[in-house]
């Protein structure tokens, strides 16, 4: 009887491991190929990302080699905030910035807070007074003094509701 008892403890063990081994192989499978498809997703979703910011970026003097080679004299890198900062320090007037192309509706000025250099001519910027938003298409130019100079091409504010 010992002998038989022995005998089904020792099998049973062995199967307990033989099924213990099994499971934790094929969790382990399980558990690759879930790390493949993820891996996959995320391949796939930064490519996209990728993409739909080269697509936003396409109409950026950082992106667009024609307007580069027409401002050659100039690193790009460096002349983007200059000009940001050029058209922001208009902001500082007292009836707001001149080049949003509007005047003084209520109490507060209109002042540019987000601008786009698009090429080596044109700016676009969203401007406000904290009630009403538009946006401004800009021409600019670099003078021989390297000062910056701007011209409105079109001015547009959106109603309110």
């Amino acid at each position: 009887m010992k002998k038989s008892l022995i005998l089904y403890v020792l099998i049973v063990a062995i199967l307990s491991t033989v099924f213990t081994y099994m499971y934790f192989n094929k969790q382990v499978k399980f558990e690759k190929e879930r790390f493949e498809t993820y891996k996959t997703k995320s391949k796939d979703s930064l490519d996209a990302m990728k993409l739909r910011l080269f697509e936003s970026n396409y109409f950026s003097l950082e992106a667009n080699e024609s307007a580069q080679n027409y401002l050659e004299k100039y690193d790009v890198n460096k002349l983007i905030p200059i000009i940001k900062e050029s058209l922001l320090n208009y902001n500082d007037a007292p009836e707001g910035n001149q080049f949003t192309g509007q005047d003084k509706i209520g109490e507060q000025k209109f002042i540019i807070n987000k601008i786009k250099v698009l090429n080596h001519r044109w700016i676009i910027a969203e401007y406000s007074d904290g009630t009403y938003w538009g946006e401004v298409l800009l021409q600019y130019f670099i003078e021989e003094d390297d000062s910056i100079t701007f011209k409105i091409l079109q001015s547009f504010i959106y109603p309110t509701t």
